[in-house]
């Protein structure tokens, strides 16, 4: 931020502020230059020194560091104080308001040309995006900020990069989610550059999709990886968000007492930096777990816990996903038309562009609850709806479950035949979960 402009730029900045101050080239040059001297500098002809330069700040006033970029003085420190606010208010779940702090230093580093900080201005933007549920926005944001650090190294673009993925994995586009973040780690890891704090945040944003897509192995050896990184990275936050996204894989796995230390350890940093949103996901994913191990009562207050603050917070998406966690678990507790309440609101909240797999959830649920009330019509509609989405978003496990209760309810009703593609559909998506769909496993890093 401190370099100095060109000569003929520097010249322009000192005639101006010469001509504003009505001083004559030989006040301003006396008593260690000549008014030849100045007239040479300001026409951008002579490379002046730093010592002739504080002597030129000194004469009109100014702060050498104003003089030489065309920048107020300290403003980088200004910036930097007022980036760390804005994140601080973001992490408190005031996306709309960090949104409005995070233009403004967007808009400031643009005039002074600070690559640095429009970077960290335009993730902040598409982090805000993201919480709101605006997934185009973030994605433009978030290309943005890769833009602006094009010429950094890939490392400092990887958050950019972890955001635009997520993005697309939230607008239900799996594959190529993966695929963005596949080729990072891969280039990450076949070029040397290991910096942990970046393979720590593409391994734990890999694991969802994975699981989703129904690749259990490896959003598992993702998870190992994630969790033997989280020991050599500096920042708290991220290895907080990897605790979180590491307890599905071993929930997946049947390891449900350690996948509630993990949530424990994720919700205790959370807690010590007032990240509210993610405190809030920990709620959500410990409200999961109980309801996996039959705690119903206990997942129903995490759960409820979990939407209260993410609703307040107007954190979108997220809340749709837990509005259909807690629909579960009200409906496996006989509270179904309280439940059926809550998905028609979640529905008409999504669109299959915004949401795609919360939408299926609810479909697919409020089909459940729909066969249990005996209305197999309402059911099959909904099973169909819930298909449509997930076969476009490729999340095979899913697919696989709900082909087998399409498949059963078309059973049921006399239709064989359509029962039988149900099912075959089904098992085409249960096949060798993860090889089918993926390419090679990204390259390991060294642990």
């Amino acid at each position: 931020m401190s370099e100095r402009d060109d000569p003929v730029t520097i010249g322009r900045r000192v005639q101006q502020l010469r001509a504003e101050r009505g001083l004559t080239q030989r006040q301003l040059a006396e008593p260690a230059y000549t008014p030849a001297y100045i007239s040479t500098l300001e026409a951008g002809r002579v490379r002046p020194s730093d010592e002739a330069l504080r002597h030129v700040a000194g004469r009109l006033g100014v702060a050498y560091e104003e003089l030489v970029t065309g920048r107020p003085a300290h403003l980088a420190t200004d910036l930097r104080l007022r980036l760390t606010e804005a994140q601080r208010t973001l992490a408190s779940g005031e996306a709309e308001q960090a949104a409005e702090q995070y233009a403004a230093l967007l808009a400031e580093a643009e005039v002074h040309e600070l690559n640095e900080v429009q970077a960290v201005a335009l993730l902040g933007l598409g982090e805000c995006a993201l919480d709101t549920g605006e997934l185009t926005a973030a994605r433009r944001y978030f290309e943005g900020s890769e833009q602006a650090l094009a010429d950094a190294p890939l490392p400092a673009r990887v958050p950019a990069l972890r955001g635009r993925a997520v993005s697309h994995y939230l607008a239900g586009e799996l594959r190529y989610a993966v695929y963005l973040l596949e080729s990072t780690l891969d280039e990450l890891n076949r070029g040397g550059l290991h910096d942990p704090d970046a393979l720590l945040l593409l391994y734990a944003s890999v694991i969802g999709p994975y699981m989703d897509m129904g690749a259990h192995a490896r959003a598992a050896q993702a998870a190992e990886f994630a969790l033997a990184l989280a020991p050599q990275s500096g920042d708290p936050a991220l290895v907080a968000r990897m605790h979180r996204s590491v307890a599905r894989t071993l929930l997946a796995e049947g390891r449900i007492a350690e996948a509630d230390a993990s949530l424990a350890k994720a919700a205790e940093l959370y807690r010590t930096l007032q990240i509210r949103t993610e405190l809030a996901n920990c709620h959500w994913m410990r409200g999961y777990v109980c309801a996996q191990n039959g705690e119903l009562e206990r997942a129903e207050g995490e759960l409820r816990q979990a939407l209260d603050m993410l609703s307040a917070k107007r954190a979108a998406l997220y809340s749709s996903q837990v509005a259909v966690e807690l629909a579960d678990v009200l409906h496996r507790r006989g509270k179904s038309e309280e439940a059926a309440a809550l998905l028609h609101d979640v529905l008409s909240d999504l669109s299959p562009e915004r949401g795609a797999l919360h939408s299926a959830a609810a479909h697919r649920l409020l089909g459940i609850i729909a066969e249990d009330a005996r209305d197999t019509e309402a059911a099959e509609e909904h099973y169909v709806r819930a298909l449509s989405l997930l076969e476009r978003a490729g999340a095979a496990g899913d697919l696989a479950d709900l082909c087998r209760l399409l498949g059963d309810l078309l059973r049921r009703t006399g239709r064989v035949e359509a029962a039988l593609d149900a099912y075959r559909t089904g098992l085409g998506h249960r096949t060798a979960p993860g090889t089918t769909t993926l390419g090679p496993a990204p390259a390991q890093p060294p642990l």
